[in-house]
């Protein structure tokens, strides 16, 4: 296998199923759709997807090898997939506490951004 695709294949087997996830994330909940949360759901799509990134690097490199190159895959996929729900719940939480929550409910929508 060529070596730059072994060393990515985590993330190239996982990339459909992030984009899934993250798709889901943008989408709901539908309101309010404010520039604060569009800033901030970008950010967090993109904290995900660079430590997951990190994280199969980083288990590629120090996987122990003495059990064959297959188990090198298996715990990028596992430390990658860990590390991008990981980020993905608590930008949920953050977001609901900051921007969608009950709380942010109570304030007036701008003209500009009232839902559909």
């Amino acid at each position: 296998m060529n070596a730059e695709v072994e060393r990515n294949l985590a993330l190239i087997l996982f990339l459909p199923w992030f984009l899934i996830l993250g798709a889901l994330y943008w989408i709901y909940p539908r309101a309010p759709r404010t520039p604060a949360r569009r800033s901030f759901d970008t950010a967090a799509l993109g904290i995900a997807t660079a430590a997951a990134a990190l994280g199969m690097y980083w288990s590629i490199a120090n996987a122990d090898g003495h059990f064959g190159g297959m188990w090198k895959q298996v715990l990028a996929t596992s430390v990658s997939y860990g590390l991008f729900l990981g980020v993905m719940t608590l930008a949920l939480w953050a977001r609901h506490a900051w921007i969608t929550g009950p709380r942010a409910r109570s304030k007036p929508f701008p003209a500009s951004s009232k839902p559909a």
